[in-house]
């Protein structure tokens, strides 16, 4: 069957959106194709600097004819309906339409649509031009006196069809001036002269033989092991980035691996701030010896051409930059360190943290407060996280941070140790902004987790306090990534954090903010009373307690609801994290449900020790056994009846009754007894025992007995089956 081949040329793409803009182009194409009813084998777009590519293998030559009965409203409809069903239909009359009849229904109108097959070729040729005028660019712009939009200026366009054994057809379109054609062009310096095409197989060849590679992957195949080589034979080790890879492939067609040098002088700046500088500036790797971190006075640059020289001009003239921008980024550092981080402070207090929340100032004292309040629930030093609170914030105020602001808390770190801070405290600093994604690392120092902690709770507590909660997709202060980052460093710590009393902490910390200010404008409101007036004193004085007593129980009253609501947030979160680990998210929902839930680590044990339960023969009996049980129990309800009352046991006239009885009562307390314990499993396999017990009462036990007294203990006795699994979790909320 035949294969399309199709090349957008143009300037130079913008790397960042390569990837993207070669998959938008195969979905759009391919789409097109299946709408106008053409199934194809396969695809594969591809992009280089200069070019979007697209192969579609095994597409029939015509689409099939298709044949549709739409059926249309009753004889004798009204008017506008009679006029709706011609137009969908494409009639322009009823006498175009026909007329079936149903027994029960009437008669009412049918149009018999057949539409005849489609030339593929005519297809493309009207498809491609109108994907290419609203191709879905980030950015995009026009040039000269034409209309079309396109990221760079489009140069040309190849548009080829055909069977592998026949020379293909070109697909004739025009855009902008622009027709269609089988001619590409190679590497813009190497090869640049025009190159006739044919399909896919034959276009690969001849750029590769012009000196670009086509696909990207293995352009950054090429770079990196052509980088890894170079850097070894000098005895070196490549420190490897995926991110620059990515980005680096996406400037250059024909990959040419080149290594400069710069002076030593310059490995006096932490090596973090080396690697941004370099990697920011010329999108250059760097190499440190091998097995260490220490960097080696190299760096790997990617040309996009084999220059007649090795490289060396090439070389030289990006050394010369690195030169410069690390001369830049020494003195940076140089003058950061001749300032103590506290001495930076005062320069928050004109920085607005969130015109509803304060300034940096105010939200350096919350966290401090904070800080010291969860200190002791994860076993830290409450002098060292209140030192660590203190600081953490004030590396966004250096010359390097200000330069780079990707090592923000990393060069806080260095700071810290420079001037002699504790190194929890120094650790703290850079560790409290993580983790920061599903991939980042969590903080281990109990100092760092702590400010960890602080910083994103009374992120959260913040935003929710003045009602800026995400919403649908919408997140611009990235709250669900905080308290995922709460949730996973709350697993990774051995003691428990009770969220509801770390919240109450985060609140508190705004309430008294809050408090303070408002104390200050009712103060100044009130300036009329004068200070060397002793009575008038005492009444002020007497006026501000009473204001400030209102306003707090204000304050305070609006707590829990606050508390509550990000509660739910939180297991909103931990569903996700659960699930991503492998767990139901109705078994979170099943636990949450018991009420007054708010450690994450029991949440997940609970979770944990339940699904494996239910995941065995006695589990899976034993939860249809309950469900029988609350079927039974919620249709009687309904009647207005309550089962809540205890069982008399004077009613229990048959042994699998009495013997249940006994068993509900046995494995509650046990059960009751294992979570106290935070034993789980325990529970569960107290549970566990029911399990024969309710089998057999429900085969040899009627429910609802003639005598109202046996059926209503019955129940009762049904009732505690129920009341006996919200021990552990609320089997109602588990789905399956």
């Amino acid at each position: 069957m035949p294969d399309l081949l199709l090349e957008l040329f143009s300037e130079e793409i913008p790397a960042r959106m390569q990837r993207k803009a070669a998959e938008d182009l195969k979905k759009l194409v391919t789409d097109a194709l299946v709408e106008a009813g053409l199934h194809y084998e396969g695809a594969k777009a591809f992009s280089t600097p200069r070019r979007l590519a697209l192969t579609v293998s095994g597409i029939p030559t015509h689409s099939a004819a298709t044949h549709e009965d739409r059926k249309g409203p009753k004889v004798g409809a009204p008017d506008a309906a009679i006029q709706g069903f011609l137009r969908g239909a494409g009639l322009t009359s009823l006498d175009q339409a026909h007329i079936h009849s149903d027994p029960k229904k009437g008669d009412f109108y049918v149009a018999h649509i057949h539409k005849p097959g489609s030339d593929t070729k005519d297809v493309l040729a009207n498809a491609i031009p109108a994907i290419i005028r609203s191709f879905p660019w980030p950015k995009s712009m026009h040039w000269g006196t034409g209309k079309l939009q396109w990221v760079r200026p489009l140069q040309s366009i190849v548009c080829t069809f055909g069977p592998e054994t026949e020379e293909p057809e070109v697909i004739d379109f025009e855009i902008d001036g622009i027709r269609s054609g089988n001619i590409t062009h190679g590497h813009r310096f190497i090869a640049p002269s025009a190159i006739p095409v044919k399909r896919f197989d034959d276009y690969v060849d001849k750029l590769d033989n012009a000196s670009v590679i086509l696909d990207a992957d293995r352009r950054k195949d090429v770079i990196l092991h052509d980088a890894r080589d170079r850097v070894f034979a000098l005895g070196l080790e490549l420190v490897e980035d995926e991110g620059l890879l990515e980005e680096v492939a996406g400037l250059v067609e024909w990959p040419v691996v080149l290594v400069g040098t710069f002076e030593e002088e310059f490995l006096s700046i932490p090596p973090e701030v080396i690697r941004a500088t370099i990697r920011a500036n010329q999108k250059c790797f760097v190499v440190r010896k091998p097995g260490t971190t220490e960097l080696a006075n190299r760096f790997v640059l990617i040309s996009n051409i084999e220059a007649i020289d090795g490289g060396e001009a090439i070389t030289a003239g990006n050394g010369r930059v690195i030169r410069a921008r690390l001369s830049d980024a020494k003195f940076f550092y140089d003058t950061d360190l001749k300032t103590r981080l506290e001495d930076r402070l005062p320069k928050f207090d004109q920085i607005v943290f969130h015109e509803k929340l304060g300034t940096q100032s105010q939200r350096i004292l919350r966290l401090q407060k904070l800080a010291a309040a969860i200190a002791p629930l994860v076993g830290a030093d409450v002098d060292k996280a209140k030192r660590a609170a203190l600081l953490a914030k004030t590396d966004l105020v250096t010359e390097v941070v200000g330069e780079f602001p990707e090592v923000q808390g990393l060069m806080g770190r260095y700071y810290a140790i420079a001037q002699g801070e504790d190194e929890s405290v120094a650790a703290a600093i850079e560790d409290h902004y993580k983790p920061q994604g599903p991939g980042d690392r969590v903080p281990t120092d109990p100092v760092a987790i702590t400010v960890a902690l602080a910083d994103k709770l009374d992120t959260l507590t913040g935003f929710w306090a003045i009602d800026e909660k995400p919403t649908g997709s919408k997140d611009p202060y990235a709250l669900r990534r905080a308290a995922l980052g709460v949730i996973r460093i709350a697993l990774s710590i051995p003691a428990k954090l009770p969220l509801n009393v770390a919240l109450a902490h985060a609140i508190d910390g705004y309430n008294d903010q809050t408090e303070s200010e408002a104390l200050t404008d009712y103060e100044g409101a009130q300036s009329h009373v004068s200070r060397d007036d002793v009575d008038g004193e005492q009444d002020l004085d007497n006026a501000l307690e009473s204001f400030g007593r209102r306003l707090r129980r204000e304050l305070d009253a609006k707590t829990p609801e606050i508390i509550a609501d990000l509660i739910a947030f939180f297991a909103d979160r931990l569903k996700v994290q659960l699930r991503d680990q492998g767990a139901r998210h109705d078994l979170v929902d099943a636990v949450f449900a018991l009420g007054n839930q708010d450690d994450v680590q029991l949440i997940a044990r609970r979770v944990e020790a339940l699904g494996k339960f239910l995941d065995t023969e006695d589990g899976k009996n034993l939860l249809a056994g309950y469900r029988r049980a609350a079927n039974i129990l919620k249709a009687e309800e309904k009647k207005g009846e309550s089962f809540d009352g205890a069982v008399d046991a004077a009613h229990l006239r048959l042994s699998e009754e009495r013997a249940l009885h006994v068993a509900i009562a046995t494995a509650r307390a046990e059960a009751e007894g294992a979570v106290a314990r935070e034993d789980y499993e325990g529970a569960i396999a107290a549970l566990a025992r029911l399990r024969a017990p309710v089998d057999a009462f429900f085969e040899a036990v009627l429910v609802n007995a003639e005598e109202p007294e046996v059926r209503a203990n019955r129940l009762r006795l049904l009732n505690a089956i129920r009341s006996a699994t919200l021990t552990v979790a609320d089997f109602s909320k588990v789905s399956g």
